[in-house]
């Protein structure tokens, strides 16, 4: 048996292996996770509800199922961090709001059942902004997650908590959401692989919905051979979700370690210059003059109509919100305020959402509602939505050149707590290189490129593809990740963490 502290080291790949070998039980691995999760939460606040019984029925059971000889998936044991936005049966589900406090859903979303059917143990639920609307965590009514690389920076958003859970070595692999940048963001300032899948490929069922048209579940890792490990086992048709694609789940795992000899790599022109940290663009440049070592065919593309994304989604996403958070209305479930047997439903409901949502939620509930409000329907949302397929068909013409496109996933590194939370502009700006690709549905992917330079902190790398076309991300990511040294640390458990990007000779 290995000692705890190594165990939370290894990849998921790694434990599996060991897993399968007998080397290691589930329930160790998931005991060693869990006291890692004791130790550093009270200096990250990664986690909402550590479900500690729950994980450890669960590692018993892929235990019993491996001694009985019964056939297992290649994630069987491994323990996963769960953004709090998907609804798993029986365990508080908030989306870091205080109007679900202490809800605890009838039933699992897709996504969670096939994490459990693939043997997969969920440790608990992860800290993230409040329903998923922010880019640092801080919206959270729970309060705010840091970033393990340095305690008073923002671990990104609004899937924060997941990406500082596998940063801090609290879980080999965690879920996140999409639906701006959301999962690449995050991934990109904590110095890991995050993964958009195209839209509709991974079912939205039980995804408590900001964005209905923009969201999307996807992988945190370390790796990125675990991230499509993670997504393969996320993946597929679902007939509860009126947007999942029916389109078989492709094999992603054998796309890491392909030749990327010959793949055409588009730079997007626009997503770089003013407002882009000197160090996130020094890093970027140097991964790319990777890929062209490598054998891939580097040139530039101009997408003009991404400069108008950021516009666009916030008309689109707010919208959306305004429609899909009119459920939240003290009658059928959370909380309920007010409710003393004289005041009106409507009172009731008033106070509640007053109560219940904080300013960021409230902020954009009121922007949808002016975008879709007559006679602003067109003048707004209309023409955001015609914006969107401008970017998709800057999207098509760009692809017509290239396989994939790359840019930095964020113009800067993390930033400090505290730093932005009066800014919203400032805040929607680090979502600047991930937007479009919202917008337009198709796959992106964040890969770890080495440390800025101006601070030491993580830069990421972004990939893009079509729609349908994931295994292009984990080609080009998986051929990138082999020539840089890419070991992970950071100040929790190292006391100087190095990444550094040099190609072999």
């Amino acid at each position: 048996m290995a000692d705890s502290e190594s165990l939370t080291r290894l990849t998921a790949t790694q434990l599996a292996g060991a897993m399968a070998a007998g080397d290691v039980s589930a329930v160790e691995v998931t005991r060693a996770h869990l006291e890692r999760i004791a130790a550093v939460e009270p200096d990250v606040h990664a986690f909402l509800h550590v479900d500690t019984d729950g994980a450890l029925a669960a590692a018993a059971t892929v235990d019993e199922r491996r001694a009985a000889g019964e056939p297992l998936g290649p994630l069987a044991g491994v323990p996963l961090a769960l953004k709090d936005v998907l609804t798993q049966q029986g365990v508080p589900t908030t989306c870091g709001s205080r109007i679900l406090e202490g809800w605890r859903p009838p039933y699992d979303a897709t996504v969670v059942r096939r994490l459990k059917d693939a043997g997969v143990v969920l440790l608990g639920k992860t800290n993230m902004d409040e329903f998923a609307m922010g880019s640092s965590t801080e919206n959270s009514a729970y309060g705010p997650t840091s970033n393990p690389w340095d305690r008073e920076r923002i671990p990104g958003g609004s899937s924060g908590g997941s990406a500082a859970a596998v940063a801090a070595f609290e879980a080999p692999l965690a879920v996140g959401t999409d639906t701006g940048g959301s999962i690449r963001q995050p991934a990109a300032v904590c110095g890991l692989v995050g993964v958009k899948p195209t839209y509709g490929a991974v079912s939205r069922y039980g995804l408590v919905a900001f964005s209905s048209s923009l969201d999307q579940a996807g992988p945190f890792a370390r790796t990125v051979r675990d991230a499509a490990l993670l997504h393969e086992a996320m993946a597929g048709h679902d007939p509860h979700d009126s947007t999942s694609l029916d389109e078989p789940v492709p094999s992603l795992v054998t796309q890491v370690g392909r030749d990327i000899t010959g793949m055409r790599v588009g730079i997007v022109r626009e997503l770089s210059g003013e407002g882009y940290q000197p160090g996130v663009e020094q890093r970027f440049r140097e991964a790319v003059a990777v890929l062209e070592a490598l054998g891939a065919e580097v040139v530039e593309v101009t997408c003009p109509h991404f400069e108008l994304a950021l516009a666009a989604y916030y008309l689109i996403a707010p919208s959306e919100a305004s429609s899909n958070l009119a459920r939240f209305d003290a009658m059928r479930f959370g909380l309920r305020v007010g409710d003393d047997g004289e005041r009106s439903a409507e009172e009731v409901m008033a106070l509640t959402r007053a109560a219940g949502f904080g300013p960021e939620v409230k902020r954009r509930i009121m922007l949808g509602t002016y975008a879709l409000s007559s006679g602003y329907y067109d003048a707004y949302y209309g023409q955001a939505q015609k914006v969107r397929t401008l970017i998709t068909n800057d999207f098509t013409a760009a692809y017509e050149q290239c396989d994939v496109l790359v840019s930095p996933t964020t113009p800067t590194t993390a930033f400090r707590l505290g730093e932005r939370v009066d800014d919203p502009v400032a805040m929607y700006l680090a979502d600047l290189c991930t937007i479009p690709s919202n917008l337009a549905g198709g796959p992106a992917l964040s890969l770890p490129v080495g440390l800025s330079p101006d601070d030491g902190l993580p830069v990421g790398l972004q990939v893009m593809a079509p729609a349908l076309e994931d295994a292009r991300l984990y080609r080009l990511a998986g051929a990138l990740e082999s020539e840089l040294d890419t070991r992970r640390g950071h100040p929790l458990l190292d006391e100087a963490p190095a990444l550094t990007l040099e190609a072999r000779s």
